[in-house]
């Protein structure tokens, strides 16, 4: 499971989504000027989840696309379950607890507002993936 071309398949599938979703976060780590750190904490999970999940369903469906002439219904819901059997409970997780405290407390614990923000997507980042790639895996070896 975990050998090179894997870790290439992961790559590829994430880094625009993940480009994105950095970016979201960067930039809404500037309402920590307006609000608390609570609340700023949220408004980057929430910004780091729209650009995320916009990006990958935007590229699943050209995918879906590029392989299939038509698109129907049905395959619009082949799209939308695999996504969720992809990232269901880790985003569920993620977005309600993990990402949250890791925004809130790294910025805290390392001291520089900035520095924490990058370690505190790391760390939730590390956490989401590890548990969406093994669904992944699982997904492609059901068909």
């Amino acid at each position: 499971m975990f050998n090179k071309s894997n870790f290439k398949e992961w790559f590829d599938r994430y880094k625009y989504s993940e480009l994105a979703a950095t970016s979201a976060a960067l930039l809404a780590s500037q309402f920590s000027r307006i609000f608390s750190g609570l609340t700023t904490a949220y408004i980057i999970t929430f910004a780091e989840y729209f650009a995320f999940y916009g990006v990958m369903i935007y590229r699943s469906y050209k995918t879906h696309k590029l392989h299939h002439e038509k698109t129907t219904l049905k395959g619009i819901m082949y799209l939308i379950r695999n996504l969720f059997l992809e990232f269901g409970y880790p985003a569920a997780l993620d977005f309600f607890f993990v990402r949250p405290f890791c925004m809130y407390w790294m910025p805290i614990l390392t001291g520089n507002y900035f520095l924490g923000i990058i370690v505190g997507k790391i760390t939730a980042d590390s956490f989401f993936y590890v548990l969406s790639i093994v669904n992944y895996e699982l997904i492609k070896k059901k068909g």
